[in-house]
């Protein structure tokens, strides 16, 4: 039960240390891109040798851990230098897979119906995290449609009320309408 405790921890833990990075977003120079993917391979280098001392089931987790670490500061990184939604997606999808893989790691240490509980809470966490990017990224998605359909209804409305005007006053309406709800 305690390795449940530390595995529910330590997943806890890794999501509330990756939050502040998101906010942070757009943030970051091209040069400081480069100097923190050089950072990131570097520490992914010290954080795997420093694996090596370890045997079994112990080291599996180290390196397990390690390749989490890497993979989810590179989507960081590159969702903090480009902002894009579909970054943002990638790092929320590299974080519950990772989070997933280190967990699945961790219950090798179990036997039985404890690790076929901890296996499933893991898959379950993962599954959960999965969902929310996946419905980030809906959402996103409706956010932007429902944006579009709503300047449509405005260049519309604008539209009809420049054909009760007549003459240079309509085609300046027209004009002014376009130019206002980004139509060419």
């Amino acid at each position: 039960m305690n390795k449940l405790l530390h595995l529910k921890t330590s997943l806890v833990v890794t999501t509330m240390l990756a939050l502040p990075f998101a906010a942070h977003a757009a943030t970051v120079t091209k040069a400081e891109y480069n100097a923190i993917g050089t950072r990131i391979s570097a520490d992914y280098k010290v954080d795997k040798a420093a694996c090596a001392a370890l045997a079994g089931n112990a080291k599996d987790i180290c390196q397990e851990e390690a390749s989490a670490k890497e993979k989810v500061a590179r989507a960081e990184l590159q969702y903090g230098f480009t902002a894009k939604p579909g970054d943002e997606n990638k790092l929320l999808v590299a974080r519950a897979e990772s989070a997933y893989a280190v967990a699945k790691q961790r219950c090798n240490d179990l036997a039985g119906n404890v690790k076929d509980v901890c296996v499933a809470e893991a898959k379950s966490a993962e599954t959960k995290a999965l969902a929310n990017a996946k419905m980030g990224k809906q959402i996103g998605e409706a956010r932007k449609d429902g944006a579009e359909t709503k300047r449509e209804a405005d260049y519309k409305l604008a539209s009809e009320k420049c054909d009760a005007l007549a003459g240079d006053t309509k085609a300046v309406c027209i004009a002014e309408a376009k130019a206002k709800f980004e139509k060419s």
